[in-house]
Parts: structure tokens; sequence; C-alpha cells
């Protein structure tokens, strides 16, 4: 049996893909490459290139390969570009999943772990780390979006033979420790990723939106989770699914937040850089702080996080940040080589 990831060859996706190739899984990937890049996908997983909205390339995934499980990675995450255009992301996070999920129990799928996201709380009246029985409020489109989904998933567990685990994640950063893949998308929003950009001369400063949040030093406030712990909150899923687990929300966080201010100065330290800081308003959509209550997933999937160390997570962003051009410039030039062969 093979498990599909859709959007595999994105940054949580990849680092997914490698993790179930560790784990010793037979892998498939559907990516339509929007964001995503072919080289970061191992060459020991089968690809496929095409959207997750489109029946006819679900419908072949499923006749091709015996999949007994789905990780939905597949969507648009940037909250104003949410605010600017909703319906595309009610299209793409809502309308694809939905699609997708049809698609699964038609074809007797039954295991589907889902990426959702801490937007879908909104903006908590205390400061306290957020259970998933808080209120959910979202601010913003991207996480309206994400909640309709969940929704959908649980309604359709509850009518067919069907169970799914939905992560509600916090903000991811980091790289893979080994190296072997890590964020690349150009002009990605991930404050991490910005400011790493920054430390090393690819962009001229970092802009902090909002100082008047009523946090300690007015900026906002993120649990900031290692992209392996994530991964690996998603392999525990998975494995709770096949145990016969129930249908589960949980939250992936470490518990504590970290201000905007704390992470430009631990980019800082930890890269030996300095570089501009500009102040600007308040984002639309952006909540003052979201730290995770994550003892559920702890509890129920015996999820054990081993990288709660904003440090670490700066040191392999960092890492994978410096050596990213080259890799770019040595798939780019093995393509053209492959496809320079192809014509002869």
């Amino acid at each position: 049996m093979a498990v599909l990831v859709t959007g595999g060859a994105g940054y949580i996706g990849s680092h997914m893909v490698w993790a179930l190739i560790d784990a010793g899984e037979d892998v498939v990937v559907l990516d339509r490459l929007s964001t995503g890049f072919r080289w970061a996908v191992p060459g020991e997983a089968k690809f496929y290139l095409g959207d997750v909205g489109d029946a006819a390339i679900l419908k072949q995934v499923f006749a091709e390969n015996e999949i007994d499980a789905i990780l939905h990675f597949a969507g648009s995450i940037v909250v104003p570009q949410s605010v600017a255009h909703p319906l595309d992301y009610y299209d793409n996070n809502t309308g694809k999943t939905r699609l997708l999920a049809s698609a699964a129990i038609e074809a007797g799928i039954k295991h589907f772990v889902f990426s959702s996201t801490a937007a879908v709380y909104g903006d908590q009246k205390d400061d306290e780390p957020v259970l998933e029985s808080a209120p959910l409020l979202p601010k913003n489109p991207y996480g309206q979006s994400k909640l309709m989904s969940e929704l959908m998933l649980r309604d359709a567990a509850a009518a067919h033979d069907f169970r799914f685990v939905a992560l509600r994640y916090f903000n991811v950063a980091g790289a893979d420790p080994l190296g072997r893949t890590g964020l690349s998308t150009e002009g990605a929003t991930h404050l991490i990723k910005i400011a790493c950009e920054a430390a090393l001369a690819k962009r001229s400063g970092v802009d902090v939106f909002g100082t008047d949040y009523a946090t300690p030093d007015g900026t906002g406030v993120r649990d900031y989770i290692h992209v392996t712990d994530l991964v690996d909150a998603h392999l525990k899923a998975l494995s709770y699914l096949r145990r016969g687990g129930e249908p589960l929300i949980a939250n992936c966080g470490y518990g504590r937040g970290y201000s905007v201010l704390e992470v430009l100065e631990a980019v800082k330290r930890v890269g030996g850089q300095r570089f501009g800081v500009r102040y600007g308003p308040r984002r639309p959509g952006d909540a003052a702080s979201v730290v995770a209550n994550a003892t559920l997933a702890r509890r129920l999937l015996e999820w054990k996080p081993r990288h709660d160390d904003l440090d670490l997570i700066v040191e392999t962003a960092i890492r994978w940040e410096k050596g990213l051009a080259d890799r770019k410039a040595d798939n780019l030039h093995a393509l053209q080589h492959r496809l320079a062969s192809a014509r002869f």
C-alpha cells in the first residue's frame, strides 16, 4: 500500500515525503508545482504533475496505485492574499479539499490527514495557550477556508467509512537537519525565511507589521514549530488512523510564543549578521498572539517534539538558505541536460 501526498513538492510536503521514505513507506506525490519544486521530491517517490482539483488525474492516481492514506498539504496559505482574493482561497483550499475527500471515499481510501491551521482561532480573549475547544473565530478567508474544510471532513466521516486527523499548525519554520529540503519558494511570507534572507543580504531588510498589539513588546507573538517535528506529528497521525483511531482535530505547536522582534534578534544572533528593520501598520487579518496547547496531540498521537529550540530552528533555516541558490542552479543544469539528451 502507498501514501498519497498532495503538495508533496512544497515546503512542508517535501519534508513529509522524505520522512515517509525514511519510514519505509511507498509514496506517491501529486503537485501542480505552483510553489513547489520537482527537485524537492526524492527519486524514490512516484510523481504526478497535476492539480488536486482535477478529478481525472485523481482517478488516474487511484487506479494506478494502491493508496491507503492521503496526506493533504496542497493549498494556499498567505493571509493578506486571502483577504484580497477570498474566492480563490475558498476554491483552492475548500472546494478542492471537498473534491479530494469525495474522490477518496469513492475509491475506498479510509485514512486522511489534513493540513489545517491555527488561523481558525483568530484572536483569543486571554494569553493562555489555545485549546482545540476554544472559540473558532477566524479573522481572514485563509482561516475560514480551512475551518470549512474541517467541517466537511467531520461530516463526511460521520456519513462514510472514512476517518481523518486535522492538524492545526502554528508557525512552521526551519529546514531538514540533513539538508535535503527546506523552504525554497521565492517571495515566501514566513518571518524566519524573510529574516534569514535579510541576514544573507538577499533582501534589504525586514518589515514589521504592527507595533501596537497587546503583547510585551507590541509586536505579534507566534508559536514557532520546527518542520521536522510537524511532519513527525503527521507520521503519528497516520499510525493512529491505521490503528483504527477516531476522527481527531489536534494542535501542533510547542506551547510558548516568540514576538516578531524576538525572532529577528534570534536570526541576528545565530546568523551573526545585522540587517535593517522597517516598522509599519498592522496587516489586515493578523492576530495579536496565537500559541498552542498541544496536549491532545501528545496524548492521543503519542507525539514527542524534539526540536523545541528557536535558535535550532533558525540555524537550520539559515543553513538551508545559504545553499539554496547553488541547489537551484545545480537542479536547473541537470534538468537542461536531461531535456537536451531527450532530443537525440
